[in-house]
């Protein structure tokens, strides 16, 4: 598990990095806060999808991969979306560090989510396949 956690936090960053640059640019062209966040969200997620599919899990994926992998990513961009408008509402006053902390705690709760879910539902590897243990397997 920790090969393929380094390379999802490396993913990770790069597409946060994708989803920070796009949403920023989405606001300053005057997008409101909601639709600015979920289409930085989605440009992230095509390129996380490529990245973890062929680097992070290595291509260790089944025939449900990409349904799975929508599935997982309308939960997180609904986790994403609604994490940052709550911080945004909690803070209230749309300042620079506020809108930056709301995206932080956003990132932070649907990466965690992220992970889990594609370790466990998109990228696991084949049962019984003695090559490859499931990625986040349980400990009993």
């Amino acid at each position: 598990m920790t090969g393929s956690l380094a390379r999802f936090v490396l993913v990770g960053g790069t597409t946060v990095a994708i989803d920070a640059v796009v949403y920023q640019l989405l606001l300053l062209a005057d997008v409101p806060h909601g639709w600015a966040k979920a289409l930085g969200f989605v440009a992230g997620a095509v390129f996380a999808y490529v990245a973890n599919w062929r680097f992070t899990f290595r291509g260790e994926s089944h025939r449900w991969s990409l349904v799975a992998f929508v599935a997982v990513y309308l939960c997180a961009l609904g986790l994403n979306v609604g994490v940052n408008a709550l911080v945004l509402a909690v803070l209230d006053d749309g300042r620079t560090w506020q809108v930056a902390a709301a995206f932080l705690v956003a990132t932070g709760v649907s990466a965690a989510w992220n992970f889990l879910g594609m370790a466990r539902f998109v990228f696991r590897s084949p049962a019984g396949d003695p090559q490859h243990q499931e990625v986040a397997r349980r400990h009993d």
